[in-house]
């Protein structure tokens, strides 16, 4: 599976939360709302998630394998540091925490 398309909406917050990414695979699959958070140790991301009923979260679609997810981090990491930063989303973290708020994904 190849990734032919990344899409990087970066949003202006004083939390953890950086950007959201729309990930487009072999220009037929998409998925929204994968996050860029900034953490301890640098930048990660974290897949689409909803909440459950008991209150966990639990992911809407996620790699498999660890090679494929390290290749997407790799790529929308890199998307991320090249968006252009005079484009930056001015939201509040806490309306998208979720990912159930549908202006994400009118947003990506």
């Amino acid at each position: 599976m190849k990734i032919t398309d990344v899409r990087v909406r970066k949003i202006k917050s004083d939390g953890k939360l950086k950007a959201y990414v729309t990930v487009t695979f072999d220009n037929a699959f998409v998925i929204h709302n994968v996050k860029v958070i900034e953490g301890k140790n640098g930048a990660f991301i974290a897949m689409p998630s909803r909440r459950t009923k008991n209150g966990e979260y639990k992911d809407v679609a996620h790699p498999i394998h660890s090679e494929f997810r390290n290749e997407m981090k790799d790529v929308i990491l890199d998307a991320y540091e090249k968006a252009d930063d005079s484009e930056i989303v001015d939201i509040d973290d806490e309306d998208y925490e979720d990912g159930e708020n549908s202006t994400v994904e009118s947003l990506l």
